[in-house]
């Protein structure tokens, strides 16, 4: 009976470790329908907004992540935003074609932003969040810092709003031009996104 004690010490070490090392499981967290992305822009003769129409997001998390974001915690271990160039509507159907042949949608269809860290910080009644990671657009990827304030929305879900500014040339896109050259779009994009996200 000793031996058998003594030998079987090692093996309850190793489980008694192995159940201290268990993570909890990960938690997909869903963009929901009213979640809107956009982009504006001025030319030489007027300013414009577009807006994706389709677009989706994979959000990896721990459990209880929307709390714990609002918390201030890391709960959020992955994400992966996706947007179709065909699907990007900016009213005007002559506007569409420059800017999907500007944004090279043949060759590149998807813009792809990819997180690769993110910081946390506490304001008052919402959460500074400042996003690293890599932006893919017209098949050139750049790292990107962007910042947004996540917010408490409702039943329960996780609201992330901000914007940032962009220049196309630094993704080697050229801003279009339309009526012979008479109006130009500059090549400074504001980016908008009001992401709503529930587990």
């Amino acid at each position: 009976m000793r031996w058998l004690t003594l030998r079987a010490i090692p093996a309850l070490l190793l489980l008694g470790s192995a159940a201290f090392a268990v993570t909890p499981s990960l938690t997909p967290i869903d963009l929901q329908p009213e979640s809107r992305l956009w982009f504006s822009g001025t030319s030489t003769v007027r300013s414009f907004e577009c807006s994706a129409t389709d677009f989706e997001a994979k959000v990896d998390a721990l459990p209880d992540a929307v709390n714990g974001v609002l918390n201030g915690d890391k709960s959020v271990t992955a994400v992966e935003l996706r947007i179709s160039t065909a699907r990007l509507d900016c009213k005007n159907g002559t506007m569409n074609e420059h800017m999907l042949k500007a944004l090279k949608a043949n060759e590149n269809p998807t813009i792809v932003f990819k997180l690769t860290s993110y910081e946390l910080a506490k304001v008052s009644d919402a959460v500074r969040v400042s996003l690293n990671g890599t932006l893919s657009l017209g098949g050139v990827d750049r790292p990107i810092i962007m910042t947004a304030n996540a917010t408490q929305g409702t039943g329960g879900a996780l609201r992330v709003a901000g914007t940032h500014e962009l220049k196309m040339k630094e993704w080697g896109l050229k801003p279009p031009t339309l009526m012979l050259g008479t109006m130009k779009v500059d090549e400074r994009i504001k980016v908008g996104f009001d992401l709503v996200l529930k587990g």
